[in-house]
């Protein structure tokens, strides 16, 4: 009975100094060491955990100290109210908080606000983070099976700067051309869509030659390292000088491909001959847009559209992300989802319909066959950036510099000369009435600032309805831009001699100016014998 008495004691006082982990201990000497055993296995192993447990909650507190630290050392250094720092940004800080104290409204009554928000910025930022880094990687996506590569069948020329440029051309030969347009495509386009619809038997009843682009890094063109709107122009250029445009040539804008019209008409206006701008496409962020024109633009587009146009101002490295999931994952997708579109009844109408349907499909898969996003990141991005010009300023009065009699005396002697400057040939803007895409409110803003031109409102079209398969609206179109159809320009016949027929004709002349004489001789030879015989 002591050695039991012993052993319980001993176990017991060795609980009470290790860890008093709970276990029973049988009334034998034998049973009560096995049990002291399996005790201390157990208690060795408790201890490692017991030591990482203490070790975790030893560093979150040295962590939180050190947090406090900070903020203290922040609040006597920085943040005082004699600082420079809080000197210059309390009064801005104060007035951003102002203008959107109305978003706390949004927050539960028992959250403070200054937590809250800080809480959603900093998910916001990790956010951001993580889709930065993922869009780091490779620019290109493999295209699955859903979206067919076709063999190439564009016309290539060679620029300057070694780029190539794919080109379509439609219409009549270029001798026998009486107008020749360059038409730019819209962002997921290509050449192949030039204007949708349009009958070749229109073109040849007009003499027209229509000449379609791939942009750079669309379709068959090679990208531009550094593009903007001013090497557009000049693309636009080259390729009318490769093609033996030599007359003026029209420019074709359709929806937020007119950009790359303005542009021309902006960088080469002594090249064209007038503009065709159907539901054009100016800068949202135009600044000589007034607050009702802003508003009434703004208000017609969806929430995603609006915020596929911020992306692209302020974080255009976002928009890979985007479009991946979208028009390059290699799956044929609708329209407007694809472009965050809100149509009409007749635009929705037209997009459902079996041709619309086929030419979409080739037209994107013609469009995305490089599968480069960037791209489409630098189109969408020269949509919202600045432009370096305003569509204003395409034609700008001349203002007299100084007074007196004699500026005025010559004023009155070139006043037409002395009108306007920039482009001064015809511009002419179809608007649909019920475009939601290309609102009306952007065409009145054109026509506000540029006066001359030549707006034609249609009340009961959309965004596709007047320019996509319409061959009524395509021969409204060219009868008032080129007035009634002539046919092409006769053949030139060619006027250079050709050597043998020229010693051919020689000769026969030749030979018949010998016989003659023959004959003359021969005629005087008779008269005169028969003088002699009347003589006789």
């Amino acid at each position: 009975m002591s050695e039991v008495n012993e052993s319980t004691e001993y176990t017991s006082l060795f609980d009470e100094d290790v860890g008093r982990i709970p276990h029973s201990y049988s009334s034998t000497a034998v049973d009560g060491g096995a049990n002291a055993a399996s005790v201390a296995e157990g208690v060795g192993s408790g201890d490692w955990r017991y030591q990482a447990v203490e070790f975790a909650k030893g560093a979150a507190e040295m962590s939180v100290e050190f947090g406090k630290g900070v903020r203290d050392v922040v609040k006597q250094s920085i943040l005082r109210e004699d600082s420079v720092i809080v000197r210059k940004l309390k009064g801005p800080c104060e007035r951003i908080c102002r203008k959107l104290g109305f978003l706390n409204e949004y927050l539960p009554e028992d959250r403070d606000p200054l937590h809250s928000w800080s809480v959603i910025i900093c998910v916001w930022v990790l956010a951001l983070a993580v889709l930065i880094v993922n869009t780091d990687h490779d620019t290109t996506t493999s295209l699955v099976k859903k979206i067919k590569i076709h063999p190439s069948s564009a016309s290539l020329i060679l620029l300057p700067d070694g780029r190539r440029l794919a080109y379509q051309e439609q219409g009549v030969p270029a001798e026998q051309a009486r107008f020749s347009m360059i038409v730019p495509h819209p962002f997921l386009s290509s050449r192949l869509a030039g204007i949708p619809g349009l009958k070749d038997s229109l073109l040849q009843n007009f003499g027209v030659r229509m000449v379609t682009y791939d942009l750079p890094g669309f379709g068959e063109s090679d990208p531009h390292p550094d593009r903007n709107l001013e090497t557009s122009a000049l693309d636009m250029l080259h390729l009318s000088y490769a093609l033996t445009i030599t007359d003026k040539f029209w420019v074709v804008g359709y929806s937020d491909g007119s950009m790359h019209a303005w542009a021309a008409l902006r960088y080469i206006p002594d090249r064209l001959a007038g503009a065709i701008m159907v539901a054009p496409m100016v800068n949202p962020y135009e600044s000589r847009m007034t607050k009702e024109e802003r508003r009434r633009i703004w208000g017609k587009w969806t929430i995603k559209k609006k915020l596929s146009y911020q992306l692209a101002r302020k974080f255009p490295r976002l928009l890979p992300y985007f479009y991946r999931k979208s028009f390059l994952s290699g799956k044929h997708g609708q329209i407007d989802k694809w472009l965050s579109l809100s149509l009409g009844s007749r635009d929705r109408a037209l997009v459902e319909g079996q041709m619309f349907e086929e030419f979409w499909q080739r037209n994107v898969e013609e469009s995305v066959r490089q599968a480069n996003v960037k791209p489409f990141v630098e189109e969408a991005v020269l949509q919202v950036s600045n432009w370096d010009f305003s569509i204003a300023d395409l034609k700008v009065p001349n203002k007299h510099q100084g007074k007196g009699i004699l500026l005025w005396l010559k004023s009155i002697y070139n006043r037409e000369e002395e009108r306007s400057s920039g482009f001064l040939g015809p511009i002419h803007v179809w608007q649909g009435a019920e475009d939601l895409v290309v609102p009306p409110s952007m065409s009145d803003f054109v026509h506000r600032v540029l006066p001359d031109t030549m707006l034609h409102k249609l009340p009961y079209d959309g965004h596709f309805t007047y320019f996509l398969f319409c061959d009524e609206c395509h021969q409204q179109m060219f009868t008032t831009v080129f007035g009634s159809p002539q046919g092409p320009l006769p053949p030139k016949v060619d006027q250079t001699p050709i050597e043998g027929v020229e010693n051919n004709s020689e000769e026969v002349i030749f030979s018949d100016a010998t016989t003659e004489e023959e004959n003359v001789s021969c005629l005087t030879t008779d008269v005169k014998e028969l003088q002699i015989h009347f003589d006789a």
